[in-house]
């Protein structure tokens, strides 16, 4: 019997090694980082199935298979579907206007929708909400993935996968930059923090000219803040004024915020091709899906049904690259 190695054990390794292993394919992982954990790009992700928020500044297909991302992880993982709200503060009320122009699948909300959705925001008289949204929690989905991959017989091996390996889907992100010339590095920078003061139930995203800013409960006092997207590929620290713009726009949302305690600090490199869409390459032996950026989760179960198309019945999804495989 045929055996597939994935090398990556991110988002995008760990969905196609689910993919595979739910179409009767027998799979081997390989990650020297072990586990998922810190040193992933995904572990520090906001976990949000939002394709229609997304469409605002993205191509058709985020749109489109982006769709599909909440039934797939629902299977897989708790995903809570409780929607997107999106608010602006008075003066960028034009910013709100122009993210409804760019998409679609919401509701206008007032103050009174807006306080009726989340008692705890103050001061905003009009947003939008994306009813259809959805978000998890990336490290408890994460952990589930490969918990389900284990329990059917799946190998995790702690350590670089052989060299001229047969079968291989190559997922590592941006050590597979070798082969994928195309491919670079943007900085995202998050933070978690604490503030039991404060309760959202859904992620919210405000509208900044400078940094838009999306806020992702995790439960119990718990938030993600994020994040930024900057051309550039040093991912040693965040920035001091990234850090004061994510907190300056969580106390826009609330003041209490002004007292939240910072849990946690992620700075990482997100992947992407020049369109910022993900690709699937066949280079010899090995088939390559990269390219992210920041749609990991959104994202990751097109890119593990392309793959598994390609690679179980040499199907060719529009997410394969026909130019470079």
């Amino acid at each position: 019997m045929t055996v597939w190695s994935v090398i990556g054990a991110g988002v995008a390794g760990l969905a196609v090694a689910s993919e595979l292993v739910a179409r009767g394919a027998s799979v081997q992982m390989f990650d020297p980082g072990g586990p998922p954990g810190p040193h992933g790009c995904s572990w520090w992700a906001g976990g949000m199935l939002a394709p229609w928020c997304e469409y605002e500044n993205a191509e058709e297909p985020v749109l489109r298979l982006g769709q599909t991302a909440i039934d797939w992880w629902s299977s897989r993982t708790q995903v809570h579907r409780r929607g997107t709200l999106v608010v602006a503060s008075p003066r960028d009320l034009p910013d709100l206007r122009r993210f409804a122009r760019r998409t679609e699948g919401f509701s206008e909300t007032t103050r009174d929708k807006i306080t009726e959705l989340e008692p705890d925001l103050h001061g905003f008289a009009n947003g939008i909400y994306f009813g259809y949204e959805a978000h998890l929690n990336p490290r408890q989905a994460l952990q589930d993935l490969a918990r389900n991959l284990r329990e059917h017989g799946v190998t995790f091996h702690q350590r670089m996968a052989p060299t001229q390996l047969d079968n291989a889907i190559d997922c590592r992100g941006l050590h597979a930059r070798e082969y994928l010339r195309d491919l670079r590095g943007v900085k995202g920078e998050m933070l978690v923090i604490r503030c039991p003061d404060v309760t959202l139930t859904r992620p919210v995203r405000l509208l900044h000219p400078r940094m838009p800013l999306y806020i992702v409960p995790r439960g119990d006092g718990i938030y993600m803040l994020g994040a930024t997207m900057i051309e550039s590929e040093d991912s040693s620290r965040i920035t001091a004024r990234s850090m004061l713009e994510l907190l300056s726009a969580a106390y826009a949302l609330n003041p209490a915020f002004g007292e939240a305690e910072v849990l946690e600090i992620g700075v990482d490199l997100r992947p992407a091709f020049p369109d910022n869409l993900p690709r699937i390459r066949r280079l010899g032996r090995t088939i390559y899906a990269n390219g992210l950026y920041r749609h990991g989760y959104l994202l990751a179960p097109a890119l593990a049904q392309g793959v598994a198309d390609l690679a179980l019945d040499n199907k060719h999804s529009e997410m394969v690259d026909e130019d470079r495989a």
